[in-house]
């Protein structure tokens, strides 16, 4: 019997005694099934912190360039300003 994967399962017995010592193919599509729901969560956290990082380097260079239109205003340089 091979497993979600593919890989050879633990042979089941006939009997109690040998579905107790390992996973039938219900557990092994449930474990699966799980991993599953696992890595699309994973895949949208991913999607969601590109999505933020982007988001944040647009907004950090608009304010770089908002405070050198700022200082410029001001008159001042840039090498002027305190950081």
């Amino acid at each position: 019997m091979s497993g979600p994967n593919g890989d050879l399962g633990t042979p089941v017995e006939a009997g109690a005694e040998g579905e107790e010592e390992g996973f039938g193919e219900a557990e092994y599509a449930a474990i699966n099934s799980m991993l599953d729901q696992i890595n699309s969560c994973l895949d949208h956290l991913e999607e969601k912190n590109d999505h933020l990082h982007a988001r944040l380097q647009e907004l950090l260079e608009s304010n770089r360039q908002t405070r050198l239109e700022f200082q410029q205003q001001l008159g001042e340089t840039p090498s002027d300003a305190n950081p």
